[in-house]
């Protein structure tokens, strides 16, 4: 029981980290550390995309679940919306190319020496 919660858990927190990676530029311009977390976030998530890697959460995610087959549903109502978001369905060369525009973005933001 505590590992579907877990697992739920790391959903959550995966869903995070990509609203991280999508907003975190803004908060890191004005925040060094947080920008460093930031850019060795995205460069990882290029990596992950670039060799289409599974993330380490979904690892631990796959991995709690398959602990804890003894529920009733495999996941959560939470989960299981939070997963149509996290594990969107489109064509891989799609997402490397909106992961790299992603990075862009962000590299436009850290270096931009715009009016604050």
């Amino acid at each position: 029981m505590p590992y579907g919660y877990l697992a739920d858990a790391a959903v959550a927190i995966h869903f995070l980290w990509i609203l991280f990676l999508i907003s975190g530029g803004w908060w890191g311009r004005r925040i060094r550390w947080v920008g460093r977390i930031h850019l060795a976030g995205l460069a990882f998530a290029c990596l992950v995309e670039g060799f289409d890697w599974y993330c380490p959460l979904t690892h631990l995610e796959v991995w709690l679940r398959n602990k804890g087959m003894r529920a009733a549903y495999a996941e959560s109502f939470l989960t299981h919306y939070l997963n149509g978001i996290i594990y969107i369905d489109l064509p891989h060369p799609l997402i490397v190319v909106l992961t790299l525009a992603l990075c862009a973005v962000n590299a436009w933001l850290y270096l931009h020496k715009g009016k604050r």
